[in-house]
């Protein structure tokens, strides 16, 4: 899906109990510039227990991003269910460490868990939100064939509100 040339092989797996340490690493200043700042150990223990049961829930999934040949974790990606504009859609988000950053990794991992969405054929479309001052982000969604819809305030984390790009996606028919 991804236009890149030499992109890196990642894999995506489903998130387990055994991810809690990545969650930790996901969860500083630099990592969570976008995000509102780190979480506290609660916050995060929280998150954890929702990743590892949102697929059993049938609410979307969450992966970490395995990079090959390693197996490697580097980050996570998942997709949930959202009501947006009054309509039920998957929203998709993605984490990747820094140190594994401008190398493709959200871009074929993201392409990946999009893969998935069509596949389940639950819902017409997928959204992104990143920050309108998040180049990265949203070149991931332009790399992706994602449509821009506009620029909307946002809350998240609850209480914070931010400026948001709207990228839109269809779910494939095929």
């Amino acid at each position: 899906m991804s236009e890149q040339r030499n992109a890196p092989e990642v894999r995506i797996e489903p998130w387990a109990e055994g991810d809690l340490d990545l969650l930790h690493l996901l969860n500083t200043p630099e990592m969570t510039l976008h995000f509102g700042g780190p979480e506290t150990e609660e916050k995060v223990l929280s998150r954890h227990k929702r990743y590892c049961e949102i697929t059993g829930k049938g609410t979307g999934r969450m992966f970490k991003i395995l990079l090959l040949p390693q197996l490697e974790p580097v980050g996570s990606v998942g997709y949930w269910d959202t009501i947006w504009q009054e309509e039920s859609v998957y929203e998709i988000g993605w984490c990747v460490l820094t140190a594994y950053q401008g190398r493709g990794i959200a871009t074929e991992a993201t392409a990946k868990a999009i893969a998935y969405i069509n596949s389940e054929k639950k819902r017409s479309f997928i959204h992104a939100f990143p920050k309108i001052n998040n180049p990265a982000s949203n070149a991931i969604c332009r790399k992706l064939g994602f449509s821009f819809i506009g620029e909307y305030d946002f809350e998240y984390p609850k209480g914070c509100f931010i400026r948001i790009n709207d990228w839109m996606l269809p779910v494939s028919e095929k």
